[in-house]
């Protein structure tokens, strides 16, 4: 299978640059392909989010990712000696937390990298509003992985979580280029457990008030965490899909939550998973029965067509990148690649908004 076979061209002008002010504002294709079993043609209809609760039934099962994003992105300046040996800042850097490792100790992606040596430090926030003239947080480079990528060591003074807070940005999409202001707006408003470079957008959607009349007509909802690294949207850069290397993300599907999804199951409902955050955790925990097992660790799982589908019915997603394991993924559950270009297809001539802060499509 070859990687162009799921290229499509995204008209530039379509990609959502903010989000709506009302979460639940954004429209919703629904295609309707049996949930991975083939239908030809496949139906597509057209809704706004909020008519999400009709497509769901009493009895059927939410499951959302939990995952909190870290303002991930943090702004230093390499610290070296003038001639005399007095210590100057110079040369700023980008570092993007990538996953924590240890209390004081993450993995890193460095922009530009080149300069950053085992042994290199850097500052942040000299001169900060709440720190004065005092450096709160200072990084060496400890080592170089294989990708680039560097294993960094913090030091600090106070709460860490406080810190990112006040030093930190959002690590919004390349291809987002207006500045988000509100930084709950790239959260779900069931966040929860920080830990993603991401967020699992195909629950930025959601609102209290919808989740709410959800429940109330008798859906069950549960919660599982995947914290969502930078390589969910990265292309895929081999021509042979199979060849491609997934990268590996930290989830944790609790013991409440496989019990909720295994008697929902066991008592004829369906599971409807929001995010292929979610649809990766479930299968990765699920047997061949579709029975999941309460697991915590990372996973590498890889969907593309054909694919089984073990433990899920339904999905409710964003409108992915070309080319991207997303696209794969959402093809393999639709069935084929033919019905997922339909429904783009379809997306883009009645101008919906795409990626991120985009629209939303349901497959069932």
């Amino acid at each position: 299978m070859n990687t162009s076979e799921f290229h499509i061209d995204i008209p530039t002008e379509l990609i959502a640059q903010t989000p709506l002010a009302d979460r639940a504002a954004s429209r919703l294709l629904v295609l309707n392909c049996k949930g991975g079993r083939p239908r030809s043609p496949a139906k597509i209809e057209h809704k706004n989010f909020s008519d999400i609760i009709d497509y769901l039934n009493p009895g059927d099962c939410l499951v959302m990712n939990d995952s909190r994003v870290i303002p991930a992105r943090l702004i230093g300046e390499k610290v070296g000696r003038d001639d005399l040996g007095a210590l100057i800042h110079n040369s700023k850097i980008e570092f993007l937390l990538l996953k924590r490792l240890a209390a004081d100790i993450w993995e890193v992606i460095l922009k530009p990298g080149k300069r950053a040596k085992v042994g290199s430090r850097f500052v942040f926030g000299a001169g900060d509003a709440a720190g004065g003239n005092k450096t709160v947080l200072s990084a060496e480079i400890l080592s170089i992985a294989e990708d680039g990528k560097r294993i960094v060591k913090f030091e600090f003074e106070g709460i860490w979580e406080e810190l990112l807070d006040r030093l930190g940005e959002m690590p919004l999409p390349p291809y987002i280029k207006q500045k988000l202001t509100d930084k709950e707006r790239y959260q779900t408003v069931y966040s929860k457990a920080p830990g993603s470079a991401a967020a699992p957008t195909a629950g930025l959607h959601f609102t209290n008030e919808i989740l709410d009349k959800i429940r109330e007509k008798g859906v069950n909802t549960a919660f599982l965490t995947l914290h969502v690294g930078l390589g969910t949207f990265r292309p895929v850069s081999v021509q042979d899909v199979t060849k491609h290397i997934m990268h590996s993300e930290q989830f944790e599907l609790s013991k409440e939550t496989a019990e909720i999804i295994n008697k929902t199951r066991a008592n004829g409902g369906r599971i409807i998973a929001v995010g292929t955050t979610s649809v990766r955790v479930l299968e990765s925990c699920a047997d061949d029965g579709g029975t999941v097992t309460a697991q915590s660790g990372e996973t590498d799982i890889f969907i593309y067509p054909p694919y089984k589908f073990r433990a899920v019915d339904g999905m409710i997603t964003n409108f992915h990148l070309s080319e991207s394991t997303l696209l794969m993924l959402v093809s393999a559950f639709a069935g084929s690649s033919k019905n997922i270009f339909a429904a783009y297809n379809e997306a883009i001539a009645e101008r919906y908004r795409f990626f991120s802060f985009g629209d939303a499509m349901l497959i069932v």
